[in-house]
C-alpha cells in the first residue's frame, strides 16, 4: 500500500475554495477540518482548494482521506471475518497460518518490510506532533494515512499466510483486489507527483515500491489458491484426504514426477526447474527412463475426468442429453486461458512501449533532454521493458502449450474410450485407419490451437496500439495505413473459406490413403503370396496423387497468405509516406523512425496471421471430425447385460429376439430367436455357412443391436473368437490377460490348453515376445493361447445342440434326439464324417486303449522336446537416432527431387528482400534531413526499393511450396517402395503401429509443416542477423557486447538442441506405442468387451498417452527455457547500444541513423525469438524426416522380375516340385529352421505335410513362395530353379489358400480379381462353385456392390477395380477385414481366388484350421474336383484331410522324418505320421465319450 506525503505549493491551490467556505468559517467543524488538513486547509486562506479536483494530487487532503477510508474498510472487513471464523464451532486441527511456497514467503517478507517502514515513519510523525502539540508539523491526514497503510501491509502478510479454507476463497480474492486497487491508485498519484515536481520524497518512493507487493499479493491469491498447504496437514493433524484422493504432497514426493510440480514462483517464471534435465541431456543422450512423469494435473486421467465432470454439469444445467463438447473443454481450462491471456496482454503493452522509448531517445540525441541523464534512464528502461516482455511472452507460450497438451490428452482418451463402445453401423463410417488418424493427427492439430488462440486478439490489439502510435507520429497519414491493413485482411477473407474447404478435402483424402496403407500393411503377407503388392502399391500411389492435389491447393493458398502479409509493411509504408507527401506532413527522423520501428514490431505478428488462420482452419476441421466420431452411435450394452446373479438358473435367456447388423429393421439378421440356457449346460450351435451362428454369439455378447424381443445375460463371460486375437507382448501377458499371477492356477491353465510343449520350444519360454497379431505363432498356437484367458473364468455352460438356418433356430434338442428328428442336422453330421474320413467310429476303442495311446504320445512328446535357444526377442525396440545427427536429416529432405535448387532460390529471394529493406531504411536515414533531396524524391526512391523487393517475396513463397510438394512426393514414394519390397520378416518384427505413426502423423508434418518451417527458419535467422548488423554498423562499440553474446547464443542453442532432439525422438517412439495399442484395441474390441476389461485397457491407454505427453511437455518447456535466456541477451545488446549513444556527446551520430539503429534494435529481441523459435520448430519437425528415413532403406526382397530370366508363359506346365538339401534360417545369426530337406513332389500328386507345432511346415511353404530365402540347397519347379527368377513371376504362377482368410474393403469383384484379369461370367462361375453365388446376388449391384464409405476421390489410375475407393453407395458388400462375412465364407472367397487363377500348383497352408466341418467339406470336395490334375500341397491341421493324399511328408524339428504314401506310413513301426494319427483319434474319441457320458 502506498501513502504519499509532502506539501503542495500554495500557487497550485484554487482560491475558489476560500470564497466558498467564507460564510461558514465561524463553525466549529470547519476548525476541525482546518486542524485535520493542516497546511492544505490553511492554504485556502491564500486561495487554495481541497476539492475533488485534487483527488489525484498525492499530497492533498482529499487524496489522503480517500486512501485512508479504503484502508479502514479493508481493516474492518478483515477483523470482522477473522472474528467470525475463529468463533465458529467447526473443529479443524490444522494450523490457521502456514507458509510453504517460495512465492508466499517472498510476498510475506516484502510486505513485512514495507509495513515496518510505514509504521515506523507513522509513529515518528505522531510522536513529533505530540511533542509540539496540535500545531505540529505533520497534519492529521498525513500520519493517519501512513499508519493505515502500515496496518494494511501487516494484514497483507496475514492474508498471504492464512489458509484459504479457513477464511474463504471468495473473501480473500475480493479483499486482495480491493487492496491492490488502493495500491495502484496511490502509486499512480505518486508517479504523477514525480513527473510534475521532478523530485520524489521518501514516502513517495516507498509508495511506488509498494506496487510489487500488490503484484505478489495477487499472484499468491489467484496463482497459489490451490497450493498444497491448503490441503496437506501438519504432522499429527486429524485431517486426511477423502478416499481415493491423493494429496499433492504425496504425489509430489515421488522422485520421478517432473520438478515443475514442486517448483516455486521464481523457478517457474525462469524455468530454473528444467536445469537438471538439460544438464543430464548435455552429459549423455537422454533415454526414456530419464524423462520425469507428468504432474497429476497434466495427466490424461485427470483431464479426462475433469472433462466428463464439465459435460455432466452441462447436462444438469441445460437439461440436454447432448452437451457442447467445445464448451466443456473451455470450461476445464478457463482459468489457465485467462492467466495466459493476462501474460499475452502484458507482452503487447511492454512491446508497444518500444517505439515511445525510441521517440524519446531520438529527441535526446538531438539535445532535447527533459531532465539530466535522461538517456541513461531510457537505456535502463529499455532493458527492463524487454526483460518484462520476455518474461510475459514465455509464460504466455508455455501456459498455452500446456493447455494444448492437456486438451490433446483428454481427446485421445475420449477417442479411445469411444472406440470401445462403437456400434457396428458406426464402424462402417469410422474405419480403424480413420480412428488412428483422429488420435495421431487430428488430436495433435487441436492440441496446437491453444498456442495460437491468443494471437487472434493480441494481433488486433497490437495493430490498434500501433495505429495510435502512428497517428502520433504521422498524423492523418495513419488513415491510409489503416485502409491498407483492412484491405489486406479483406483480400484474405474469401480465401480463408477456400482454404477451409481444401483442408477438409485434404484430411478426407488422407483418411482414405491411410486406410488403404493400413489394410495393405496388415495383410502384407497375403499380398506377397498372391503377388498383388505391386498393384496395391499403385492404388495407394494413386490415392496419394489425389491427396497431393489437395495438399498443393492448400499450400498454395497458404503461400499466398504468407506473401500477402509479408508484403503488407511495404504497402503500409507506401500508403503512409505518399499521404504525408500529399498532405504536406513533414518527415523528420523522429516521426519516420517511430513509424518504421512500429511497423517492424508489428510486421512479425502480422506475418503470423496466415499461420494463425491455417491453424484455426486445421483445428476446426479436426474438431469437426472428432466431434462426429464422439457423437457416433454406441452399442446397446445396457439392454443386454445383467451383472446380478438373480437368474443364475438361466444365465442366457432370449425371448422372441430379433437382431440386425444394419439399421434396416425390416430385414433382421436373426429373427424370432427363443433360447433359454440353463446353468452348467453346454450348448453347440450348428448351421450352414452364413446361417447366423456367429451372429447369435454376437447377440449374447451385446455386439449386435436388438430390434425386437428380450435378451438377458447374467454372470461373467469368457469369449474365444473364431479369429485369434493376440496382443503384442509376451505369451505370459496374453495368458494372464490382466489377471494377477497365481503360479498354481497359471500352470494348470497352461496344461489344460496344451501349451506346455509350445512354451518349451520357444527361446524365452512364456516370456517370449509375440509379434503383432501373433505372426511368429502357428494357427493352432494362437488359438490355444487365446483359449487360456477363457479357461480361467467360471462359466455357466449348456449341453445342448442347436440347429440354425437362414437366421432362425430351426430346432433345439439333445444330440441323439436332434440326430433322429432333423434331416438338416443329420446332413451336417454326415459332412463331418466325410471330412474326418472313414473309420472315425472304428477308431474309438476302449477307454483303456485310448489312455495307453495317449501315454505313448505324451512319451514321444517328451523325447522330442527342443531346448530354448538364446535368441533375441522377435519384437525389437523401436529404432531412433541418438545424439546430434548434424545436417543429415536436412540433407535427406533437400536431396529429394531438386530440393537443393528450390530451397536455394527461396533462401536467396529472402536474402534479397532483407537487403532491400535495409537499403530502404538506409536511404531514408541518410537523406531525411538532407535539404538537397526533395520530399518527393525521398519517397519515390524509398517506395521503388520496397516494391522491387516484393517480387522476391512472391518468388520465395512459390518455390517453398514447390519444395514441399516435390520432397513429400519423393519421400512417400521411397517409403512405399521400401515397405512393399521389404521381406515378411520385417513385418513380423515391426509392430504396424510404428509404421502407421510414420505414414500418418510424421508424413503429415512433412507435408504441411516442414517446408514452411524451413523457410521461416532461414528468413527469421537472416532477419535477426541483419538487425544485429545494422545495430553494429551504426554503433560499432556494441560489437564488444554483441560478439560475446552471439557466441553465448550459439553455445546455448547447442546445449539446448542436444536434449531437445532426444526429447522429440522419444516423443516419436512413444507416439508409436499409443498408435499400436489403439490399433490392437480396435481389432480386439469384441474380446475386450466380452471379458469386461475395458477399464484395464483404458488405463493402459492413459498410461501410454502420459508416456507420450511427458517428453513433449519437457520439450516445449526447454524451448521456452532457451528463448528466455536468449531474449535477456538481446535485451542486453539493445540497451548497451542505447547506453553507448547516451554516453557520447549529442550530434556524434546522425539522428536518422540513431533512429534506424534503434528501430532495428527494438525488433532484435523479437526477430531473435522468431529465429530461435523457428530453428527449434524445424529441428523438431525434421525428426519426422529422420523417422521416415529409418524405414526408407529396409533390406529388400529379391527382384520382382529378372529381365534376362523370365519363365515361359505356360510355366509350370507339369507342377513337379523338387527340394534339394533345403536349409532355411530366418536371420544370419539364427539357427537352422529347416535342416536339409530333400524330396520330390511329382506333378499332379496330392501332397500332405504333417508335423507337430513348430516343426517347420509353414516355413517350408514360405520357402516355396520365397518369403524366406534358402541358406543352402534349392527348390526347382519343372526343372527351373525358383531362386533364379523374379518373385512376381514365381508367386503369380502359384495358387494358395492361406491359413487366415483375408478380405479387403470394397466390392466382391475387387476381392476376387483386384487386377481385373477375368470376365464377369468367369467370376460368377467361380462363385457358384464356392456356393457364394446366392449371397452375392442379394447385393444391389452384385459383383460391384461396395461398402458404405465417405466421399472418395477419383485417382489417375485406369484400372477399373481401383474403383473400390471411388464410389459411394449404401449397400454393404465387404467391409474392413471382411467382418460382415462369416469365417467360412471368407475361406470360400479364398478358394474362389484359387479357382480363378487355375495354377498348376495349389498350396493349402492349414486352410481348414479355423473353419467349420461343413465349409471344410465344401472346400475339400471342390479342390478334389477342380484341381484333379494339379499338384496340391496341403499343410495339415486335421489329419483326415491328408488321408486321401498320394504322398505324406512328415517333418520333425526341421528334418524330413518320412515321406511316403499315407497307408504305408501307418503300417510302419515308429512312424511319426502314425503317432500323429493315433493322437488325433485319441482326442476325438475322448471328446465323443465325454459328450456321450454327459447325456
Amino acid at each position: 500500500m502506498a501513502a504519499l506525503a509532502g506539501t503542495v505549493p500554495k500557487s497550485v491551490l484554487y482560491p475558489q475554495f476560500l470564497h466558498f467556505f467564507a460564510p461558514l468559517s465561524s463553525f466549529s467543524w470547519l476548525d476541525a477540518w482546518m486542524a485535520f488538513c493542516g497546511d492544505s486547509a490553511s492554504a485556502y486562506q491564500d486561495g487554495g482548494s481541497c476539492g475533488f479536483g485534487e483527488l489525484f494530487c498525492s499530497s492533498s487532503c482529499m487524496n489522503h482521506m480517500f486512501v485512508s477510508f479504503v484502508d479502514a474498510i479493508l481493516i474492518i472487513a478483515f477483523l470482522l471475518n477473522f472474528v467470525c471464523k475463529v468463533s465458529s464451532r467447526s473443529v479443524d486441527a490444522r494450523p490457521l497460518f502456514g507458509l510453504s511456497s517460495s512465492l508466499r514467503i517472498t510476498a510475506a517478507v516484502f510486505n513485512s518490510l514495507l509495513g515496518l517502514l510505514y509504521l515506523g515513519h507513522g509513529l515518528w510523525m505522531l510522536v513529533g506532533n505530540l511533542r509540539r502539540g496540535m500545531d505540529g508539523v505533520h497534519p492529521a491526514h498525513q500520519w493517519l494515512l501512513v499508519l493505515s497503510q502500515g496496518f494494511c501491509s501487516v494484514l497483507v502478510v496475514l492474508i498471504v499466510s492464512v489458509r484459504r479454507t479457513r477464511f474463504g476463497h471468495t473473501f480473500i480474492r475480493i479483499w486482495s483486489l480491493a487492496a491492490s486497487f488502493s495500491t495502484g491508485f496511490v502509486c499512480f498519484s505518486s508517479v504523477l507527483a514525480v513527473l510534475a515536481d521532478k523530485k520524489a520524497s521518501f514516502l513517495i518512493c516507498v509508495g511506488i515500491l509498494s506496487l510489487p507487493g500488490a503484484v505478489l499479493l495477487l499472484l499468491c491469491t489467484f496463482k497459489g489458491s490451490n497450493h498444497a498447504d491448503d490441503y496437506g496437514a501438519a504432522d499429527g493433524s486429524l485431517y486426511e484426504p477423502f478416499k481415493g484422493e491423493s494429496s499433492p504432497s504425496e504425489e509430489n514426493s515421488d522422485e520421478s514426477v517432473t520438478p515443475f510440480t514442486n517448483a516455486g514462483f521464481f523457478s517457474r517464471m525462469s524455468f530454473w526447474w528444467l536445469n537438471p534435465l538439460m544438464k543430464k541431456g548435455y552429459q549423455r543422450p537422454l533415454e526414456e527412463k530419464d524423462i520425469p512423469q507428468l504432474g497429476k494435473v497434466d495427466r490424461a486421467e485427470t483431464c479426462y475426468l475433469l472433462f466428463l465432470e464439465q459435460l455432466n454439469r452441462q447436462k444438469e444445467r441445460q437439461q440436454t442429453s447432448s452437451p457442447s463438447i467445445l464448451w466443456a473443454i473451455v470450461s476445464c481450462f478457463q482459468k489457465e486461458i485467462l492467466v495466459s491471456g493476462f501474460f499475452a496482454l502484458l507482452k503487447i503493452l511492454t512491446l508497444s512501449a518500444g517505439p515511445l522509448l525510441l521517440n524519446a531517445f531520438i529527441k535526446v540525441s538531438l539535445g532535447n533532454e527533459v531532465f539530466k541523464h535522461e538517456g541513461y534512464v531510457l537505456a535502463f528502461g529499455m532493458f527492463l521493458a524487454k526483460c518484462l516482455e520476455s518474461l510475459s511472452q514465455r509464460q504466455w507460450y508455455f501456459r498455452t502449450r500446456r493447455i494444448g497438451l492437456q486438451v490433446r490428452s483428454l481427446l485421445s482418451a475420449a477417442i479411445y474410450q469411444k472406440q470401445l463402445k462403437l456400434s457396428n453401423s458406426a464402424k462402417l463410417d469410422h474405419s480403424s485407419g480413420e480412428i488412428m488418424n483422429y488420435v495421431t493427427v487430428d488430436a495433435y492439430r487441436i492440441g496446437e490451437f491453444p498456442f495460437w488462440f491468443h494471437q487472434t486478439w493480441t494481433t488486433s490489439l497490437q495493430l490498434c496500439i500501433a495505429l495510435v502510435i502512428l497517428y502520433h507520429a504521422v498524423g492523418l497519414a495513419t488513415i491510409s495505413a489503416m485502409v491498407v491493413i483492412v484491405l489486406t485482411v479483406l483480400c484474405n477473407a474469401p480465401l480463408a473459406k477456400l482454404q477451409h474447404k481444401f483442408q477438409t478435402r485434404l484430411m478426407e483424402a488422407q483418411d482414405i490413403r491411410l486406410k488403404a496403407v493400413s489394410e495393405a500393411l496388415v495383410n502384407m503377407k497375403v499380398l506377397k503370396l498372391y503377388a498383388w503388392e505391386t498393384h496395391f502399391k499403385k492404388v495407394i500411389e494413386g490415392l496419394r496423387e489425389t491427396e497431393c492435389k489437395w495438399l498443393s491447393a492448400f499450400q498454395l493458398r497458404r503461400a499466398y497468405n504468407s506473401f500477402l502479409f509479408w508484403s503488407s509493411p511495404v504497402l503500409v509504408s507506401a500508403a503512409a509516406f505518399s499521404t504525408c507527401y500529399f498532405l504536406h506532413i513533414p518527415l523528420n527522423p523522429s516521426n519516420v523512425f517511430t513509424f518504421v520501428a512500429t511497423l517492424r514490431l508489428v510486421q512479425d505478428p502480422v506475418r503470423q496471421i496466415p499461420d494463425v488462420i491455417g491453424v484455426v482452419i486445421q483445428a476446426k476441421v479436426a474438431f469437426a471430425r472428432i466431434l462426429k466420431f464422439l457423437d457416433a452411435p454406441e452399442l446397446q450394452s445396457n439392454q443386454v447385460r445383467n451383472f446380478s446373479q438373480a437368474n443364475v438358473e438361466h444365465p442366457v435367456a432370449i425371448e422372441a429376439g430379433s437382431f440386425s447388423w444394419e439399421e434396416n429393421t425390416m430385414k433382421p439378421t436373426l429373427r424370432g430367436i427363443n433360447l433359454v440356457v440353463k446353468a452348467k449346460e453346454k450348448v453347440a450351435i450348428c448351421g450352414e455357412v452364413g446361417s447366423g451362428k456367429s451372429t447369435l454369439l454376437a447377440a449374447i455378447l451385446r455386439e449386435i443391436p436388438k430390434t425386437e424381443g428380450m435378451i438377458q445375460v447374467s454372470g461373467k463371460i469368457a469369449y474365444v473368437s473364431q479369429t485369434a486375437w493376440i496382443q503384442t507382448g509376451s505369451i505370459q501377458d496374453n495368458i494372464l490377460f490382466g489377471s494377477a499371477m497365481d503360479q498354481q492356477k497359471y500352470q494348470k491353465t497352461v496344461e489344460k490348453c496344451s501349451l506346455v510343449k509350445d512354451i518349451e520350444m520357444l527361446p524365452f519360454g512364456d516370456l517370449t515376445e509375440i509379434g503383432e497379431r501373433g505372426v511368429n505363432l502357428s494357427g493352432g498356437q494362437k488359438q490355444r493361447i487365446q483359449l487360456a484367458p477363457a479357461s480361467k473364468h467360471y462359466l455357466y455352460s449348456v449341453y445342448l445342440w442347436q440347429l440354425m438356418s437362414d437366421g432362425e433356430v430351426r430346432s433345439a434338442a439333445p444330440y441323439d434326439e436332434l440326430l433322429a428328428s432333423s434331416k438338416a442336422f443329420e446332413d451336417l453330421v454326415s459332412a463331418h464324417k466325410d471330412t474326418v474320413g472313414p473309420g472315425r467310429l472304428e477308431g474309438v476303442g476302449s477307454q483303456r486303449q485310448i489312455k495307453t495311446s495317449a501315454r505313448e504320445i505324451n512319451s514321444s512328446k517328451k523325447q522330442e522336446m527342443v531346448k530354448p535357444s538364446g535368441l533375441d526377442q522377435l519384437i525389437k525396440k523401436e529404432e531412433k537416432e541418438s545424439g546430434d545427427t548434424g545436417l543429415k536429416p536436412y540433407k535427406q529432405y533437400l536431396g529429394q527431387n531438386k530440393g537443393y535448387l528450390y530451397a536455394s532460390i527461396s533462401a536467396l529471394s529472402h536474402l534479397i528482400f532483407v537487403a532491400g529493406q535495409i537499403s530502404q531504411n538506409s536511404w531514408m536515414a541518410a537523406k531525411v534531413q538532407d535539404p538537397q533531396v526533395s520530399m518527393f524524391l525521398l519517397i519515390v526512391v524509398y517506395l521503388s526499393i520496397g516494391f522491387s523487393t516484393v517480387l522476391f517475396l512472391l518468388s520465395r513463397s512459390i518455390f517453398v511450396v514447390v519444395l514441399g510438394i516435390q520432397s513429400s512426393k519423393s519421400l512417400f514414394l521411397e517409403l512405399m517402395n521400401s515397405l512393399f519390397r521389404a521381406p515378411t520378416s520385417f513385418f513380423d518384427s515391426t509392430p504396424i503401429g510404428r509404421i502407421l505413426s510414420r505414414v500418418s502423423s510424421d508424413l503429415s508434418l512433412v507435408d504441411l509443416d516442414v517446408p514452411f518451417s524451413f523457410i521461416f527458419s532461414v528468413s527469421a535467422t537472416l532477419n535477426a542477423y541483419s538487425n544485429l548488423a545494422v545495430l553494429a554498423f551504426v554503433t560499432w562499440p556494441v560489437l564488444f557486447v554483441s560478439i560475446p553474446m552471439v557466441y553465448l547464443t550459439i553455445r546455448l542453442q547447442r546445449y539446448y538442441l542436444v536434449s531437445a532432439k532426444e526429447l522429440m525422438r522419444i516423443n516419436g517412439t512413444t507416439k508409436s506405442l499409443v498408435a499400436n495399442h489403439l490399433a490392437e484395441s480396435i481389432s480386439g474390441a469384441t474380446t475386450i468387451r466380452a471379458f469386461e476389461e475395458e477399464d484395464r485397457f483404458f488405463s493402459k491407454s492413459l498410461e501410454l498417452i502420459d508416456k507420450n505427453a511427458s517428453p513433449f511437455f519437457h520439450n516445449f518447456a526447454a524451448s521456452e527455457w532457451l528463448i528466455q535466456r536468449l531474449e535477456t541477451m538481446s535485451a542486453a545488446i539493445v540497451s548497451s547500444s542505447a547506453l553507448i549513444m547516451a554516453l557520447l556527446p549529442p550530434g556524434t551520430f546522425s539522428s536518422g541513423f540513431v533512429g534506424m539503429a534503434l528501430s532495428y534494435g527494438l525488433s532484435l529481441n523479437m526477430s531473435l525469438v522468431f529465429s530461435i523459435q523457428n530453428q527449434c520448430t524445424l529441428a523438431n519437425h525434421i525428426i519426422s524426416v529422420e523417422r521416415l528415413n529409418q524405414y526408407m532403406h529396409v533390406s529388400s526382397e529379391a527382384p520382382e522380375i529378372v529381365r534376362g530370366n523370365r519363365p515361359p508363359s505356360d510355366w509350370p506346365a507339369v507342377g513337379r516340385v523338387e527340394l534339394r538339401d533345403l536349409k532355411i534360417r530366418y536371420r544370419p545369426e539364427a539357427p537352422l529352421v529347416l535342416r536339409g530337406i530333400s524330396c520330390t513332389f511329382e506333378g499332379g500328386n496330392k501332397i500332405g505335410i504333417v508335423g507337430r507345432t513348430g516343426s517347420g511346415k509353414t516355413t517350408l511353404i514360405g520357402a516355396l513362395f520365397r518369403l524366406v530365402e534358402p541358406a543352402e540347397g534349392r527348390i526347382t519347379i519343372d526343372t527351373l530353379d525358383i531362386a533364379t527368377i523374379g518373385l512376381h513371376d514365381l508367386r503369380s504362377r502359384l495358387g494358395i489358400i492361406p491359413q487366415d482368410p483375408t478380405l479387403f474393403h470394397g466390392s466382391v469383384r475387387y476381392n476376387l480379381d483386384p487386377l481385373g484379369q477375368y470376365t464377369d461370367q468367369q467370376i460368377w462361375e467361380v462363385l457358384d462353385k464356392c456356393q457364394l453365388q446366392e449371397a452375392v446376388q442379394e447385393k444391389q449391384k452384385g459383383l460391384d456392390s461396395l461398402g458404405k464409405t465417405q466421399r472418395h476421390f477419383v485417382t489417375s489410375l485406369s484400372n477399373r477395380d481401383t474403383n473400390y475407393f471411388l464410389h459411394e453407395t449404401t449397400c454393404t458388400a465387404v467391409v474392413e477385414d471382411g467382418s460382415n462375412w462369416s469365417m467360412g465364407q471368407r475361406q470360400l472367397f479364398c478358394l474362389g481366388r484359387a479357382l480363378l487363377r487355375r495354377s498348376r500348383i495349389l498350396v493349402l497352408d492349414e486352410a481348414t484350421a479355423s473353419i467349420d466341418n461343413a465349409t471344410d467339406a465344401i472346400l475339400q470336395k471342390t479342390i478334389r474336383t477342380e484341381f484333379a490334375d494339379c499338384t496340391v500341397i496341403t499343410v495339415a491341421h486335421r489329419i483326415p484331410t491328408v488321408m486321401d493324399c498320394n504322398m505324406v511328408l512328415a517333418i520333425s524339428d526341421g528334418k524330413l522324418e518320412e515321406y511316403d504314401e499315407p497307408m504305408k506310413l501307418m503300417e510302419r513301426e515308429g512312424s511319426l505320421f502314425g503317432s500323429l494319427v493315433k493322437e488325433y483319434w485319441s482326442h476325438a474319441a475322448n471328446a465323443t465319450i465325454q459328450f456321450t457320458d454327459s447325456h
